[in-house]
Order: structure tokens, then C-alpha cells, then sequence
């Protein structure tokens, strides 16, 4: 049995959005899936019988605390031990859940992945990354996208082999095309960092390497599949896209390009670099978006991703 934990206290509706969204997952994930989720039992069953949907089909594991949004990330993971977000931790890493995913305090999230479950032998730091939509009908992988803002050459090109191997595994891309974000597409255009990131990219063999990309493709699918930044850049392009998706919105237009913008769509952002699939999703997630965010963290276990990553630093 697959076990996909769900902080079902995560979010700024939790936990109606949480658990209305893990009803409307249970149709969608696989049938050897089960869904468990942390929280308050009082509240969990209260939502599932306002939903018609029996508690029977979801493990629910009780806890009587929950880190806020305003609570320092690691006083909170320590003095609220019983809070959803540690205690679904501590299943994972164990391993009595399979992968774990909050719509919670971010911050929290990765004192979590870094210090519960820990990151994988040989990976500098552990990146987030997101999925952009392209012109040419599949994602692109974006990354990171926030958790570090200055990154070494180091660092970003092993951001290569890990967005490679995800993109590989997670989207089926055979070969992806990996690139670093940059103002040119020359090897002489960028600052110190990228140009050396993109010497140290250029010899690694496992990877499909095809050189700088200009922030004008990221969107085109036409070019690269996996775009290697800081998380600095990675964020301002993220938060870029996010705002021209609502202007758009806002404005009445809209196509299955600018539908892939809609975190909604997404659900979650993983934690790539930890020992077990760890899914962040949005604070203001709605069902629709904490449902994806649950279908994205079966996807994560069920493609092996973790533990290619571990072969792949390993070795």
C-alpha cells in the first residue's frame, strides 16, 4: 500500500480546503493509494461528514497542535511536537507514509525535509523547483525557484543533474535539455556564477547539457526542458508569471497556456535533494489545488524519484 500523508492543518483554510481536497483525490489517485491525514480528528470528521464521505477511507491521525504561519519555522517544529507538520514528519521518517505534503508554514516544511528527513549524501543544498507551462503543450522544470536565494557554480550545476533526473522520472522527457538562465546565449555572456556553472554543467556526462538559455524561451519548450537558476532569479521569474496570469485573468483572457499558469493546476512545489518526497504547497491553496498537490506527491513516490536521486549522488 502507497501511503501519501496529507497535513491536513495546512493552509489559510485549512483544514476545509485540506480535506475537501483530499476527498476529491481519492477518485483521482491510484487504487493501492491510501490517503492519511494529520490533524484534528474533531475537525477532520466534521468536514468529511459535511462531504458525505466516510472517514473509513482515509487514515486519520490525530494531533492537537498546529505551527502557524507567524511561527518561527524551527521553535515551532521543536516546541509544538505534536503539531500535523511534525508529526507527518516523524511518519515519514519512519517511513510509515511514503511522502508527505502541507499547504502549511513553507519554513517549517523544510526544517522538516532538512532536519527529519534530511538531505541525500552528496547534494550541497536541496533545491525547490516548479513546473511552467510552454507553448509547445508540456512543462518545463524551473529551479530553484526560492529555497536559496545565492547559490555556488557547484551548487547550480548539481541543480542540473537533479532537474534532469526529475524530469526524466516525474514528466517522462526522455533526454531532457538542460540549460542555465541567463542575459545571452553565449558561454562569454553572464556574471562569475553562471559562466562557471555553466563550465562545470558542460562536463557533466550525465546530464543532456545545451548551454544558456534567455529569460524569452523559458516559456517556449522549444529550446530546454529543465532551466537551472538561483533561487533569487528562479523566484522573480516564478512571481513574474503569477501576476501575468491574474492581469490576464483579470483582463478575460485565457487558453490551455495561460490555464497551466494557475497554481491551482500544479498543487505543490517538491523539495528535491531530501530522502523522501516532501510536496510545499500555496498557503491560499483551494480543494482544486490541494488535490494536484496530492496527485504531484503520489507521482513523486511512485516514479522512484528519491531514490534515483540517491543512486545518482551515490555512486
Amino acid at each position: 500500500m502507497l501511503k501519501i500523508g496529507v497535513d491536513a492543518m495546512g493552509g489559510d483554510f485549512a483544514p476545509e480546503a485540506a480535506v475537501k481536497g483530499a476527498v476529491m483525490a481519492l477518485e483521482a489517485v491510484g487504487a493501492e493509494s491510501r490517503i492519511v491525514l494529520f490533524g484534528s480528528e474533531e475537525q477532520i470528521r466534521a468536514v468529511l461528514a459535511a462531504e458525505g464521505c466516510p472517514a473509513e477511507r482515509f487514515d486519520i491521525v490525530p494531533t492537537t497542535e498546529v505551527i502557524e504561519m507567524g511561527d518561527h519555522p524551527a521553535k515551532a517544529f521543536q516546541a509544538k511536537a505534536d503539531s500535523s507538520i511534525a508529526v507527518g514528519f516523524g511518519y515519514l521518517a519512519k517511513g510509515a507514509v511514503h511522502g508527505f505534503a502541507s499547504a502549511g508554514s513553507t519554513g517549517a516544511m523544510m526544517v522538516g525535509s532538512m532536519y527529519a528527513v534530511k538531505p541525500i549524501e552528496g547534494v550541497i543544498r536541496p533545491t525547490i523547483s516548479s513546473l511552467v507551462p510552454t507553448a509547445a503543450g508540456r512543462p518545463a522544470l524551473l529551479l530553484d525557484v526560492g529555497l536559496n536565494v545565492d547559490c555556488k557554480p557547484e551548487v547550480l550545476a548539481q541543480y542540473g543533474l537533479i532537474g534532469s533526473i526529475f524530469a526524466e522520472s516525474v514528466l517522462g522527457i526522455a533526454s531532457p535539455r538542460v540549460a542555465v538562465l541567463n542575459i545571452g546565449e553565449e558561454e562569454t555572456k553572464g556574471n562569475a556564477q553562471v559562466k562557471a556553472a555553466h563550465e562545470l554543467l558542460r562536463d557533466e556526462k550525465r546530464i543532456n547539457f545545451v548551454g544558456n538559455v534567455e529569460g524569452s524561451h523559458i516559456f517556449s519548450g522549444k529550446v530546454v526542458d529543465v532551466i537551472v537558476c538561483d533561487g533569487f532569479v528562479g523566484n522573480t521569474v516564478l512571481k513574474m508569471a503569477e501576476g501575468l496570469y491574474r492581469i490576464n485573468k483579470a483582463l478575460g483572457g485565457g487558453n490551455a497556456f495561460w490555464d497551466a499558469m494557475n497554481y491551482e493546476n500544479v498543487g505543490g512545489t517538491p523539495v528535491l535533494g531530501v530522502n523522501a518526497p516532501v510536496v510545499i504547497g500555496h498557503g491560499c491553496s483551494s480543494p482544486l489545488a490541494i488535490k494536484n498537490m496530492i496527485l504531484t506527491t503520489e507521482r513523486c513516490i511512485r516514479t522512484e524519484v528519491t531514490a534515483k536521486l540517491q543512486r545518482a549522488f551515490n555512486n
